[in-house]
């Protein structure tokens, strides 16, 4: 059941990003084709007010597709239409038509074009492939000479729209970082509010509800505890807890190494703050997670960060161990990867995010439409960077998960 609540907290969190690109594209005037939560096939789809939303078959992201991202060239029309021009030669007119209005720059003789060219198709016995790939073509082209057109609209348009995905997640971590800290997540209390499952705290018995009264003959506060067992270098550790009205000794047992941090594995309850404090604790862990995570990413170069790295795999394991251990580590959880995923995509590689607001803010300097191939190329390198954090996150899954 963990399993699968951390699946739809991972597509809740994809539907924040996805959300954050949609709602800016349409407050911008760029009114999006699609909103999509998975990638096609689509298991479920529905077109309201000129927008497809549906759910793919494929559980690995989401997208929404803005109207033309980038400005049309005569290569597109080759791209797109050359198997129906071998198919139907009655078409290459048209199809020439469009590909010299490009290629001229003049968009109104190009929208004229697309129009012929779509009563010349309609007129012309065509495969199924065929007729698919000049639909296909028209609504494309269509869309990247309307007014409404990503690549017409001003520089900051376009790195708001392709910010405001990030800037959701990071959103959603602040507000649910301020809300953890405003119930349970503030001031460290003595009492234990859960214990991870095969940890030193379960195997002497520390139970949910238990209030640590000392470790090792010396009084506890909620501060005090977490440190006493980090600085305990391995050595047996004796708590007494208040229990039922009762003091019950346990242990001794020494708490475990866990990426060179001494932990017995439970988590203690904590009091909640006040709006103001919570507000600015949640802005003080969101800067100190962000640059920790900036600074394991750094570290690849040198591979020093590889283990730090996980795939889908590892996200899902993790947030479902939080889910065992209580409502609250789950959503600290979900409030990490949150944060992650909006960092990740802020990287300047294309197709992420980061690399879509660094060639808007190039074209933006230079006054110039940087081609496709250009976008395309650059692309390459960035899928293969990104390929190769999943495959690096995948194996260290499997390696834990074994």
């Amino acid at each position: 059941m963990t399993i699968f609540i951390s699946i739809v907290g991972l597509g809740f969190l994809i539907f924040i990003h996805e959300l954050g690109h949609f709602s800016a594209s349409l407050a911008l005037g760029m009114r999006p084709r699609k909103f999509y939560i998975g990638f096609p096939p689509a298991i479920v789809k529905r077109t309201r007010k000129g927008v497809e939303y549906g759910i793919g078959m494929v559980p690995l992201g989401g997208f929404v597709k803005i109207p033309g991202m980038h400005r049309p060239a005569p290569s597109d029309v080759d791209h797109a239409l050359g198997r129906a021009v071998a198919d139907a030669p009655g078409l290459e007119r048209p199809t020439d038509r469009l590909r010299h209005a490009l290629a001229a720059g003049d968009h109104d003789e190009a929208r004229a074009a697309l129009a012929a060219l779509t009563l010349a198709a309609d007129g012309t016995e065509l495969s199924d492939p065929s007729r698919r790939a000049v639909e296909k073509a028209v609504t494309d082209l269509g869309d990247a000479l309307g007014p409404d057109a990503y690549w017409r609209a001003a520089t900051w348009r376009r790195v708001l729209v392709i910010f405001a995905g990030p800037a959701a997640n990071i959103l959603f971590a602040i507000l649910i970082f301020a809300a953890l800290y405003m119930t349970t997540g503030g001031k460290a209390t003595t009492t234990v509010e859960g214990v991870r499952a095969d940890s030193a705290a379960a195997a002497i018995g520390i139970v949910a509800g238990d209030r640590i009264e000392s470790i090792n003959g010396s009084p506890m506060t909620g501060k005090l505890i977490p440190r006493t067992i980090a600085g305990s270098d391995g050595k047996p550790l004796t708590l007494v807890v208040i229990r039922d009205g009762a003091k019950v000794t346990l242990g001794p047992r020494p708490a475990d190494n866990d990426a060179g941090v001494y932990r017995l594995g439970f988590m203690l309850a904590g009091e909640g703050l006040s709006p103001p404090e919570a507000a600015r604790e949640s802005l003080v862990t969101t800067g100190r997670v962000s640059q920790a995570i900036f600074t394991s990413l750094g570290r690849l170069v040198t591979g020093e960060g590889r283990k730090d790295i996980s795939s889908p795999v590892g996200i899902v394991q993790g947030s479902s161990d939080a889910a065992k251990q209580s409502t609250n580590s789950f959503l600290w959880v979900l409030g990490l990867i949150s944060l992650s995923i909006a960092l990740l995509n802020l990287l300047p590689f294309l197709p992420l995010d980061g690399g879509h607001i660094v060639f808007a803010i190039v074209e933006g300097i230079s006054g110039k439409t940087v081609s496709r191939g250009v976008y395309e190329r650059v692309s390459i390198v960035g899928i293969g960077l990104v390929l190769l954090l999943f495959v690096i996150g995948l194996t260290n899954d499997i390696g834990r998960l074994s």
